[in-house]
């Protein structure tokens, strides 16, 4: 959908300009649909490609939407060897657009909607999940000090801190009664783990937010920084394997289909090739598939909120809010299923 307000346009034309004087041709902006978070533009002009990442309109909830992080973390990673979007501005006012916003440079390359990677070739399919967990490995073993970003979270006690913020936000954003995520809510402050290993962590890890090579089963870029922080790397691991745990219908996942003859890595088979990518001890129990789906509940819960509001960034964020109750039952069924060890 092109974007042709004066409001919006108009002022961002004439910023740009200014902050990149080499730019040539008419500005093309085209909004990107699909997210249910911050939303996101193409902006073209004849001799460059670009996109604009921006906050939300409206009241949104306290540290949600931090576009600045996102602009710092991928900075940040420019010099490593995981592949992000090379970043060109931030602007953290408003007078511009509304609302503070990012540009990065456009990646070409191909985003996968479906977890089922239809129109594709068993092998195909098993390289591409194959290289997502390579990358989700990559990202673990960064060094963060290194890449300049201390103070971008705090080291040690990363889930009881998390525990709190999400406790928050479902108080936020709560719209109706959800018992099972408040079951979830306390068992999980009753089963805390000790391990307080700290790596980067990206905090939405999976398939649709990595942009792959146009032909290639490798990545070329990892998308969505929003909620990336220091954490603990079983948190990414336990949601990055959501989608294994979860049925189509229940917001795209994988559960009962034929995994074999998709070519499809079952969980076991994913998790081990991500362990020994990585290289670090420690394997992923109930506690992170509890705290993971935990964290998609509220998260629904916050998009029906804005959906209530009515500075929802989809079309469909009424029907997503609903899968919240969906989310914290998986999450208490989480608790008592059985998990291997390598």
């Amino acid at each position: 959908m092109a974007v042709s307000s004066p409001e919006f346009s108009s002022p961002l034309e004439a910023f740009l300009r200014q902050q990149l004087p080499a730019l040539s041709g008419a500005m093309r902006l085209q909004k990107i649909g699909g997210g249910q978070s911050n939303p996101t533009y193409f902006v073209d002009f004849d001799n460059r490609r670009m996109v604009l990442r921006k906050k939300p309109d409206g009241d949104v909830l306290p540290s949600a939407h931090a576009v600045d992080r996102e602009y710092r973390v991928m900075r940040a990673l420019a010099d490593t060897a995981l592949p992000v979007p090379p970043t060109v501005l931030y602007h953290p006012e408003s007078d511009v657009i509304g609302t503070p916003f990012y540009l990065m440079e456009r990646v070409e390359g191909r985003v996968f909607a479906d977890n089922a990677l239809p129109d594709m070739a068993p092998d195909g399919r098993r390289a591409i999940y194959l290289a997502m967990a390579e990358t989700l490995a990559q990202l673990h073993r960064i060094d963060w000090r290194a890449a300049g970003l201390e103070g971008f979270g705090k080291p040690g006690q990363f889930f009881q801190r998390q525990l709190r913020r999400w406790t928050q936000q479902w108080a936020l954003s709560k719209t109706r009664e959800n018992p099972a995520i408040d079951a979830l809510l306390v068992w999980l402050a009753d089963h805390l783990p000790d391990d307080d290993r700290t790596t980067l962590t990206h905090g939405d890890f999976k398939l649709n937010n990595l942009m792959f090579h146009p032909t290639e089963p490798r990545v070329v870029a990892v998308l969505d920084w929003e909620l990336s922080t220091l954490g603990h790397p079983l948190a990414d691991v336990a949601f990055n394997t959501v989608a294994w745990r979860t049925l189509p219908s229940e917001f795209g996942g994988i559960r009962g289909l034929d995994l074999a003859s998709l070519g499809i890595p079952d969980e076991h088979d994913y998790l081990a090739h991500y362990y020994r990518t990585v290289g670090h001890d420690g394997q992923a129990e109930p506690f992170h598939w509890a705290f993971a789906f935990m964290r998609w509940a509220v998260i629904f819960e916050g998009i029906a909120a804005r959906a209530h509001r009515g500075n929802a960034v989809a079309d469909d964020a009424a029907a997503v809010g609903a899968l919240s109750l969906a989310m914290a039952q998986r999450g208490l069924e989480a608790i008592d299923t059985p998990v291997p060890h390598f």
